[in-house]
């Protein structure tokens, strides 16, 4: 056997990861936001984008029946992704790859006294496989461009031009309601027909 270690966010024996579990879905969001740190989600889209992302993930766990050590391992493959485009700039195939390392870690045998198990059998693999593949991976240039572009600046330097045409009070054109004059004068009054 290799000596491969497998990931994990929470230290055992997991107590907030099994606390994590046990949260509603809105003690959940305000649990995360105090971990990660984010306090400013309700205006900076990164941190929204983020702290989605964990929540769905924990949220994911607890709905596939995952134990506290394998949620804390999903939550630590989720974090080491996004690390991997943060820190390390890394591609797609080479994400993938640092994934299916890390995977092969949790299915192996782990040797214990009293037993010999992994930590995820072939199912629960394939679930996480399929989530990642789906939450993660179908998403990754999205993923590249929150975590590499510096958006703050991007959005408070452009400044854009708004013209708003008024019109007098009570009188909305056709064009405005984008409809075409014939139904408009219908909708209005359908006993006026002004094609008559």
């Amino acid at each position: 056997m290799t000596d491969s270690v497998v990931l994990q966010w929470d230290a055992p024996p997991h107590q907030r990861t099994a606390e994590l579990q046990r949260c509603s879905g809105d003690e959940l969001e305000a649990e995360l936001k105090e971990i990660l740190g984010f306090r400013n989600h309700h205006t900076c889209m990164k941190e929204a984008a983020l702290l989605d992302y964990y929540v769905c993930g924990v949220c994911w766990a607890k709905e596939a029946n995952f134990t506290p050590a394998q949620t804390s391992f999903t939550i630590a493959v989720l974090h080491m992704l996004l690390d991997n485009i943060r820190e390390k700039q890394m591609g797609l195939v080479e994400n993938l790859m640092e994934f299916a390392k890390a995977l092969a870690a949790a299915c192996q045998c782990l040797s214990s006294e009293k037993d010999t198990t992994s930590l995820l059998n072939r199912e629960e693999a394939k679930e996480l496989i399929s989530y990642i593949r789906n939450s993660f991976f179908q998403k990754y240039t999205l993923f590249e461009l929150l975590l590499t572009t510096p958006r703050e600046e991007f959005l408070t330097g452009m400044e854009r031009t708004i013209e708003v045409f008024s019109c007098q009070e009570n009188t909305l054109t056709p064009l405005e309601e984008g409809i075409s004059t014939h139904l408009y004068f219908q909708l209005q009054d359908p006993l006026c027909n002004p094609e008559k």
